[in-house]
């Protein structure tokens, strides 16, 4: 269960200090165990991230042996055996008719293609039997109060030193950065919230650039709408008084 550990003594930093985490914007390698133990914290309303003491996860990534796959209407369940002492699910979005179209999805649909939930790439889970071992990797969600893995991408572990390499890396990241809680200077956050002022006033610039760009379409489009009216009215004008020239001439003559 995702629960239970006493963070009162960790210190949360803001978002804008996460681009500076060893473990938020890449694929963490985990046991099954620890990604049970990721938490939510009410002060971040990002539903992605999670955290495994103040580390923010969003991403992660785990091997081991397909144990069962059951089949629900719009995904597939897997349950996921890695040896930590549980079992972890790992859910499958099914296409549907209505799901993005994309170049790398088979033209005739069927019930079980599945695809990734935030690329909607397909993705082939056939080869997964129950027996099979996999890498697999996916962001976090919590169904039930239990933390799942909602499947980005698959592949197949090609051989037991493939396998043994992973458990090495997971177990050293493990040790020497997970465990360990992160930490910052008071010097790099204030540098990485003038970093967040900078890129607002950026954003905003943009923003200003770009509502000036198109009020000068505006005039120029303006501009000519008025050029092509008054081109109108005096050739209007013009015809008119041809017109009139021409009747006077005609009664003259009379």
């Amino acid at each position: 269960m995702a629960t239970a550990e006493n963070h009162d003594d960790l210190e949360f930093y803001p978002a804008y200090c996460f681009k500076a985490s060893p473990t938020h914007f890449t694929w963490v390698k985990m046991a099954a165990v620890d990604v049970l133990r990721l938490k939510r914290r009410p002060e971040f309303p990002d539903p992605k991230i999670y955290f495994y003491k103040n580390h923010p996860i969003q991403y992660i990534s785990l091997l081991g042996l397909i144990t069962s796959r059951t089949e629900f209407p719009t995904v597939t369940i897997l349950t996921l055996d890695d040896s930590s002492g549980v079992t972890l699910d790992v859910v499958v979005q099914k296409a549907t008719p209505n799901s993005t179209p994309s170049s790398t999805l088979p033209t005739s649909f069927t019930p079980t293609q599945h695809i990734s939930p935030t690329t909607s790439l397909a993705l082939d889970i056939s080869p997964y039997a129950p027996g099979t071992f996999a890498h697999l990797k996916g962001t976090i969600s919590t169904f039930r109060g239990v933390n799942q893995l909602q499947l980005e991408r698959v592949f197949p572990v090609r051989d037991t030193n493939a396998e043994m390499r992973f458990l090495d890396q997971r177990s050293r990241f493990l040790v020497e950065v997970l465990d360990v809680p992160w930490r910052l200077g008071r010097e790099e956050v204030e540098r990485l919230r003038r970093e967040l002022d900078m890129d607002e006033e950026e954003e905003e610039e943009r923003v200003r650039r770009k509502r000036r760009r198109r009020e000068e379409r505006d005039r120029r489009r303006m501009g000519k709408m008025r050029e092509r009216e008054e081109r109108v009215g005096v050739r209007r004008i013009i015809e008119g008084k041809r017109v009139e020239g021409v009747g006077s001439g005609g009664a003259g003559g009379i």
